[in-house]
């Protein structure tokens, strides 16, 4: 992108080059067209050193992640920065397909709350996976933050996530992180679980500021993009966080998910190790994606 853009005005080879090389990173067809078209915009109001076109196009790139947060005036929608508020009851809802990362997710949060001096408490409420669990409860451990589970077999997601609000009031806990099932083939199920579990939340905890995110495996490109919106249509989600944008060159399906989708990316996972899970800042983001 660099090559092409810091040669000057874009003839129509250019431009080819650079839809190619947006849709091999996974930005999407509706992402790619949008910012070509900008660039070919500004580049025919004005002739820019190589430098600036450059810097135009960051420009651009970041804009396109940020719109989420701010409203049609251009005012602040959601908060750039994502972090649950101190001294009150913050209640994350953790969804995605089994595989994507989920628990591993579920585990970097914890570890990350800690850190920061937030009590945690993690619900164990994927219950219809045998292990999901058992893999909780391990990064639990790891993360040193006591996880609320029922030890029944198949027992009822909703019942585990009331529990896990009891405990979280009766410990004054600021953070509480909820696994949940994810099973795409069965949508309706999940559209009727994730709504019990929701009603109980309100119902038990109508103070507590609610978060929904979706974890999607960044590798799954625009089949990953077909998850996301089949979860947008089943949850109201809040934001996404992006895992295994390790070792991979397709991290532009983060333009095409918040183009899609409208939503905001609020962490990244870059490894396996308890430490890889990073806040979402579209200028690194995009540093590291044009200079990579």
């Amino acid at each position: 992108l660099k090559a092409i853009v810091g040669k000057g005005p874009l003839n129509d080879d250019a431009v080819m080059e650079i839809e190619a090389l947006l849709l091999q990173a996974d930005v999407g067809v509706e992402a790619t067209d949008r910012i070509v078209e900008a660039l070919q915009n500004k580049l025919r109001e004005e002739v820019l050193p190589p430098e600036e076109a450059i810097a135009y196009l960051k420009q651009i790139l970041r804009d396109l992640l940020d719109e989420p947060c701010l409203d049609e005036s251009g005012k602040p929608a959601y908060s750039f920065t994502f972090a649950p508020e101190k001294d009150t009851l913050n209640i994350w809802l953790i969804t995605g397909v089994n595989g994507a990362g989920k628990t591993t997710t579920i585990g970097k949060i914890a570890h990350l709350a800690q850190k920061s001096d937030y009590r945690c408490l993690i619900g164990a409420a994927d219950t219809f996976r045998a292990a999901a669990v058992e893999q909780v409860k391990v990064w639990g451990g790891r993360s040193n933050v006591e996880v609320i589970a029922n030890p029944g077999k198949n027992t009822d997601p909703a019942a585990v996530v009331f529990d896990a609000i009891a405990a979280a009031k009766a410990r004054n806990t600021e953070l509480l992180i909820i696994d949940t099932a994810g099973r795409l083939q069965n949508k309706k199920n999940l559209m009727d679980e994730l709504g019990k579990i929701r009603r109980v939340i309100d119902k038990k905890a109508p103070e507590a500021i609610v978060e929904s995110l979706l974890v999607l495996d960044a590798t799954l490109g625009q089949n990953g993009l077909q998850q996301a919106e089949v979860f947008s249509q089943v949850v109201n989600l809040s934001g996404v966080v992006l895992t295994k944008l390790d070792g991979t060159a397709k991290g532009g399906v983060a333009l095409a998910v918040v183009q899609k989708l409208g939503l905001p990316i609020r962490f990244i996972g870059v490894g396996e190790s308890i430490e890889d899970l990073r806040p979402f800042s579209s200028y690194e983001f995009i540093e590291a994606l044009v200079s990579g």
